[in-house]
């Protein structure tokens, strides 16, 4: 196996994964490599992850269906429990934002949370993790954006306005198998306000989760970069959740990205969740969105402690697996430097601004 390389990974859900495991010490999980979960700092050490999104996620306070059973049937559109009140969401994502603020304070300059391109590439020479806080869903926003302001100020650098359930600022697609994107409607007047709050701010919005009408939506609002940072090609997985040729022929247009996603529903032609899924596959996704956004268009969006991954891959210690997939499928260095570090910072600082 080549030398480890340097990843920059566009979606993790470690802080709802220790939001969930609650007790009073919730962030020791992190730093004693315990092995839960996809993500803790011996591992991602070890796999070479210099840093990432670290997304705040709120549950649902109704039970949802059985997703892991839904998602290994033929054909499957998975109910989706509706959006928390902003006063719960509120006080679920500020518990979350505080556990990633006690890691950096507890890692002792092993992780820091990074506010601008300068941040992370200082945080990388200096071994430390760099961790960019991101919010997956608005449901925390009140309608006069008060709190989006707040959390700026405390470190929020990306935003996707919905997740796939319905909320004030606009409508997600679901989990549906096989479908279009094209599964409702778009942004709300509150989510058109929304995304010129975080044009104004410099926070990037995240079109992961959103209908293709609401992508489209954000295209014609946004003098930003389009980002998807965790998405795949729809014409090999033609799952509601991965994009069009149309969507990211638009994404090249504007300067964005696509960090590609493990999750094996999204990367296989059948949507079926199932680990025993090769790595090619992988590969045939990465080759289609270079084909289609170039290059530089191109990240890794793991969606590590949120989904059913590769198990070639298995978690963030098995990334050193994937570069090196990479490098043998043709990928030269300057490539695999560009896919796994280079292009996820360079769209960041394109699309931060100071206020």
């Amino acid at each position: 196996m080549a030398d480890k390389i340097a990843i920059f990974d566009g979606h993790n859900d470690t802080l709802l994964r220790l939001y969930l495991k609650g007790g009073p010490d919730p962030e020791a999980a992190f730093f004693d490599g315990s092995g839960e979960g996809h993500i803790d700092l011996p591992r991602a050490r070890a796999g070479g992850l210099v840093g990432g999104l670290f997304a705040v996620f709120i549950p649902s306070s109704e039970r949802g269906a059985d997703a892991d059973l839904l998602m290994r049937q033929p054909r499957y559109d998975v109910p989706v429990p509706g959006a928390p009140e902003v006063d719960a969401a509120l006080a679920a994502s500020v518990a979350m934002a505080g556990i990633l603020f006690r890691l950096e304070r507890r890692s002792k300059g092993g992780l820091r949370v990074c506010r601008s391109a300068a941040d992370i590439r200082s945080a990388k020479v200096d071994g430390a993790l760099a961790a960019v806080l991101h919010m997956e869903g608005a449901e925390a926003i009140d309608r006069n954006f008060r709190n989006l302001e707040v959390l700026y100020r405390a470190g929020l650098r990306s935003l996707g306005p919905v997740w796939s359930r319905t909320n004030a600022f606009g409508h997600g697609v679901p989990f549906r198998f096989p479908s279009s994107p094209d599964t409702g409607p778009g942004l709300t007047d509150l989510g058109r306000e929304l995304v010129r709050q975080c044009n104004r701010l410099g926070i990037v919005v995240d079109l992961s989760h959103i209908t293709e009408k609401g992508f489209w939506d954000v295209a014609e609002l946004s003098d930003a970069p389009l980002v998807a940072s965790h998405s795949n090609a729809h014409a090999i997985s033609p799952h509601a959740r991965n994009l069009t040729d149309g969507q990211l022929d638009a994404i090249r247009e504007s300067g964005g990205l696509v960090g590609v996603n493990y999750a094996t529903a999204f990367l296989r032609p059948d949507g079926r969740m199932d680990a025993d899924t090769s790595l090619d596959l992988l590969l045939r996704h990465v080759d289609h969105l270079v084909e289609k956004l170039g290059i530089d268009g191109v990240g890794l969006g793991s969606d590590f402690d949120g989904a059913v991954i590769p198990a070639a891959i298995g978690d963030v210690a098995g990334l050193p697996r994937l570069a090196d997939a990479l490098r043998q499928h043709g990928y030269h260095a300057e490539e695999v430097r560009k896919i796994c570090f280079d292009n996820w910072v360079a769209v960041l600082e394109r699309s931060w601004n100071a206020i």
